[in-house]
């Protein structure tokens, strides 16, 4: 890596042996290994120490934030920081050629200071919440808007822009990446494979937790952000409260009225039509189907700050 220092921030709980493979993943590849753990009951921090890594155990007395997790990491290496760090959640496995690839990508680039890669679904063929999350991860090539968990970022620039917002639940990582593009930074998608994720989905339950979560980010972001002008998830969230929360809604009132007003929820499978051809059906259909649960996270967001209800972490393992 030319002599770029590089160090690596996991952070994880309860994730047994993903963790070992993403820890294993990364012996040799960076100069220190920092795990951050947030009260897991699973021996992962024995397993981390085992492998040489240092352990940051979060207090679980304060509220949980991948986000204050990442900082915590952050704040590890701050007494000898690295020139890049690379974060890598729990339950991804780090390819054996990324660093060397993204580190060089960064040397030659000094505007850039994200850089991501490919993040592929480990088992997609298990079921269709997986394959779904597969094709999520495959974002286009090129200068990017956010990355996700996964990325290897100049570790000053992050640190001059004062890390993650530990306050978020979700979308903490397009918010760190709105404000470094802000001062001045780039983010880029590179087409080299970064990670195996491992979302071990299997139940539709799952699935719409994960997707509330979304909503529920895109409403966060888009009001911390309204007076930006990037338009930060203003159009993501519309979207979910249009065809989550609009068209339900119209058309219960339009068939209270009328029993042909329901005939507006026929728009849902209209969409899906439409949208086939460009996505494929099984993904045009969860989108849409999609935007029910991305409405009520938003609503549910927006319900909490008008109450000054502080909303808890939605997890979907």
């Amino acid at each position: 890596m030319a002599g770029d220092l590089v160090d690596a921030v996991v952070i994880g709980r309860n994730e047994g042996a993903r963790l070992i493979a993403c820890l294993d993943s990364l012996a040799g590849r960076v100069r220190r290994l920092v795990y951050v753990d947030s009260g897991s009951a699973d021996g992962s921090v024995a397993a981390a120490e085992a492998r040489g890594a240092e352990v940051v155990a979060l207090d679980m007395t304060q509220p949980f934030t991948a986000a204050r997790a990442r900082n915590a990491g952050l704040a590890r290496l701050a007494n000898d920081p690295p020139d890049f760090v690379q974060f890598v959640d729990g339950d991804c496995e780090l390819r054996p050629d990324w660093i060397a690839t993204a580190a060089a990508f960064l040397r030659d680039h000094p505007d850039v200071v994200v850089a991501c890669g490919r993040r592929r679904e480990r088992f997609p063929e298990t079921s269709v919440w997986n394959r779904l999350c597969d094709r999520e991860w495959n974002t286009p090539v090129g200068e990017a808007a956010a990355c996700g968990g996964d990325a290897l970022m100049r570790h000053a620039a992050v640190a001059a822009v004062g890390g993650y917002d530990p306050s978020l639940i979700a979308g903490e990582e397009p918010d760190l990446c709105l404000r470094l593009r802000r001062a001045g930074g780039r983010i880029w998608r590179l087409e080299a494979e970064m990670t195996l994720h491992d979302a071990a989905m299997t139940r539709f339950g799952q699935w719409w937790r994960r997707t509330r979560r979304a909503g529920h980010a895109f409403a966060e972001g888009a009001w911390r952000h309204r007076a930006g002008p990037e338009g930060h998830w203003r159009h993501e969230t519309r979207r979910a409260l249009i065809w989550g929360a609009g068209v339900p809604l119209a058309a219960l009132l339009a068939g209270l009225w009328h029993p042909a007003g329901w005939l507006i929820l026929g728009l849902w499978p209209a969409q899906v039509v439409r949208l086939a051809p460009r996505m494929g059906l099984e993904a045009a259909l969860f989108t849409v189907l999609g935007k029910l649960p991305e409405a009520q996270g938003v609503i549910g967001y927006h319900l909490g700050r008008l109450t000054g209800k502080r909303r808890g972490l939605i997890e979907y393992k």
